[in-house]
């Protein structure tokens, strides 16, 4: 068996809007393995953006457990939490959250500015690598604006793998993309899952799902069905069959 990476039991996270009450979770359990490839489902409101955000120590659950890598988040400080996202998770956005005036190199080392053992000419070397595995080596000095949408996602997911995380979380990764550059990313992501990555991303569409190798759905707040992926989808054959479209280039 793989290691555990994510153990959640019972978790419940309750908000207050003037006196109502509102139920975002209410009591989920799951367990998420290393080198799994997790796609997390629902409609709006399901409960699957509250999900990702406590997995990503962005916010507390209001009772419950959650362990992340063998430590339980949800007794830590918020400073400590602090500490631990950095060391362990990885993030990558639906808008990129890029610094708009860094490069694609100083963006994708922001987040070793907050590991002190780390020093400059390592958190270069680190940054560079990151780049060379999403296949921008020659686009590492160039700002924001100077890349496509599809260049810019890479960027943040270089950014994502640059501290070694134990898990990568992705918000709706594809969702500011078109079909051939989202199936880009995917065949990304399922490149990096294939070299051990364990990766869990949010979507609301069922294609892009799967790519994964397990599909969670979220309703009103629980799991209303979870199943591994039978008929997956491989991004790299999908590519093959598209017409190649011409490409803007960036300079």
């Amino acid at each position: 068996m793989n290691n555990t990476i994510i153990e959640i039991s019972s978790l419940k996270k309750d908000y207050h809007v003037g006196e109502v009450t509102v139920h975002a979770l209410r009591g989920v359990d799951l367990k998420i393995h290393e080198g799994e490839f997790l796609a997390i489902m629902g409609a709006s409101g399901s409960g699957k953006s509250t999900m990702l955000n406590i997995l990503g120590c962005l916010d507390k659950p209001t009772s419950g457990d959650y362990l992340l890598d063998g430590i339980n988040v949800s007794s830590m400080e918020k400073d400590a939490i602090a500490r631990l996202r950095n060391m362990k998770l990885g993030f990558v956005f639906q808008a990129y959250n890029l610094l708009a005036r860094t490069t694609a190199l100083e963006n994708v080392e922001l987040p070793l500015f907050y590991n002190p053992k780390i020093r400059s000419k390592e958190r270069k070397e680190l940054a560079v690598r990151a780049l060379e595995a999403v296949g921008l080596t020659d686009r590492m000095h160039h700002m924001p604006n100077q890349l496509s949408g599809g260049q810019q996602q890479r960027v943040a997911i270089a950014r994502s793998l640059v501290n070694n995380p134990v898990l990568i979380l992705a918000d709706e990764p594809t969702g500011n993309l078109d079909t051939r550059t989202s199936f880009e990313i995917m065949e990304l992501f399922q490149d990096l899952n294939e070299k051990g990555r364990t990766i869990v991303f949010v979507t609301h569409e069922t294609d892009i799902a799967k790519f994964a190798k397990r599909n969670v759905m979220f309703r009103d707040g629980k799991i209303s069905r979870e199943s591994l992926v039978t008929e997956r989808l491989n991004a790299t054959e999908i590519l093959k069959t598209l017409p190649v479209e011409a490409i803007e280039e960036f300079d």
